[in-house]
């Protein structure tokens, strides 16, 4: 049975907003006043055909209705009650999850009461969690950055079809800076070194072809694309932070400038997402076709929302970008679900695996993961070697080309945001407990794991 969507208090804020009258918006949507004050006193669901007239009414995205939302502030609900001081006041997960989809206003105040609250020998906050925050606050796109970089893409074009040389030429032509290559033996410790000395970008010969001319885009986006970086940049709350998100929102310009909004949207809806014919088609590396995989969130043209990790062997998260929820991926300092075969592209570099799952919410993704080496080395070294995951639900399954031949309404892997974040009692490679679990002890009994709790 689906769901019924009560969003009341969604929709009064997105009215209020934009400064209408209930008499106004039931105007533009052609229904009764009575009928809109029942939906924004959750007397009545939001209807399918409710839902299109305010989409269409207002150019909304519909995912800012759906529960989205409403599972982060739930989860972030889970976490503020299970604070050591509120032992024995035993909320059910059931009652969070009705809170923060019934009354969100409450459940916001909850929550920022929480994250303002003092705490005590608490680390500071670091730079790279602080960009994070800001990419994922932002869905990780930046309309200002994406629309200037597609018009140099434009610019560029003229000089010839292929936009990493011609990334090359503007750079020498217009800012008298040369692009060269050094052994390995010169840039030893550096992949890329601006040389303002010699006017000269110097980069690494352990780079192959696609990052030598990512390299270069970022350069020139640090020069033409500067002010929109820097205001983007400007949301982060230190100097140190907003040096991070310069660095990183350069490389987010960089993609864009290779990849352009519209150019790559058009590409992947024709190739339907396939992530190998778009490394061909614009000569990229799989983890760049794949980080601009999950910035396509510009209103009127969106694209199949993605998610991407990237881990080492032992599971840590060097790269990770959720510009929706809800996702399979762990928060950043926790370790992932050993049931994902991300974490078994290891046995197989470089094969392409891909791998229907289901988180304990019901939420189904479909899922790619390769690994990916980032850089060359001298004969006889190890190079470093990532593994890349990426997913989209699987409610979009039938725009993916790699999800030809999968059964997506038969089994899917059941899996979780890892051991610390899931209550699957049942998972037999479960390593650790969840954090908010009420744990229970008995000498007589030896369950599948070591770990015997309830959900509430």
């Amino acid at each position: 049975m689906t769901r019924k969507l009560f969003a009341g208090q969604r929709v009064r804020a997105l009215r209020t907003a934009r400064g209408l009258s209930q008499t106004r918006m039931a105007s533009d949507l052609g229904i009764s006043i009575s009928y809109l004050n029942l939906i924004e006193r959750d007397q009545r669901p939001l209807s399918a055909a409710f839902l299109l007239k305010l989409a269409g009414a207002y150019d909304l995205d519909l995912r800012a209705l759906a529960d989205g939302e409403t599972s982060e502030a739930a989860e972030a609900l889970v976490k503020i009650f299970t604070d050591p001081r509120l032992i024995g006041i035993d909320v059910p997960r059931a009652e969070l999850r009705d809170l923060a989809a019934r009354q969100p206003s409450i459940a916001q105040a909850l929550i920022r009461l929480a994250e303002t609250a003092p705490a005590q020998d608490a680390p500071p906050e670091s730079p790279l969690t602080q960009v994070l925050a800001l990419l994922e606050g932002c869905g990780n796109h930046f309309p200002e950055i994406d629309s200037a970089a597609e018009v140099l893409a434009d610019e560029l074009r003229l000089s010839g079809g292929d936009l990493g040389a011609a990334v090359v030429d503007r750079l020498r032509a217009r800012h008298s800076l040369a692009v060269r290559v050094m052994p390995m033996d010169v840039l030893s410790t550096s992949l890329r070194r601006l040389d303002l000395h010699a006017r000269q970008l110097q980069l690494s010969e352990s780079l192959d072809a696609a990052s030598r001319s990512f390299a270069a885009a970022v350069q020139l986006a640090l020069i033409e694309l500067k002010p929109q970086i820097e205001a983007a940049a400007g949301a982060l709350p230190t100097p140190l932070a907003r040096r991070a998100g310069v660095q990183a929102l350069a490389k987010y310009a960089a993609a864009a400038i290779l990849m352009p909004y519209g150019r790559f949207l058009a590409a992947c809806e024709a190739t339907g997402y396939d992530v190998e014919l778009l490394q061909a088609r614009f000569g990229r590396g799989l983890e760049q076709i794949a980080h601009r995989l999950t910035t396509l969130g510009r209103p009127g043209a969106r694209g199949v929302p993605f998610f991407l990790v990237r881990i080492d062997r032992a599971g840590t998260i060097s790269k990770r970008f959720a510009p929706f929820s809800p996702s399979p991926l762990p928060r950043p300092g926790q370790s992932g679900c050993a049931l994902w075969n991300l974490h078994g592209a290891f046995a197989a570099p470089g094969q392409m695996q891909r791998q229907l799952v289901e988180l304990e919410d019901g939420h189904r993704f479909l899922t790619l993961a390769r690994t990916v080496r980032t850089t060359a080395g001298p004969w006889g070294s190890q190079p470093p070697i990532f593994a890349i995951g990426i997913g989209a639900e699987a409610r979009h399954a039938a725009s993916l080309a790699w999800s030809a031949g999968l059964d997506l309404s038969g089994p899917a892997v059941p899996i979780g945001p890892g051991c610390v974040a899931c209550h699957r009692a049942d998972c037999r490679q479960r390593g650790l407990p969840p954090a908010s679990a009420h744990l229970a002890f008995d000498e007589h009994i030896r369950g599948l794991t070591p770990f015997r709790f309830t959900k509430d």
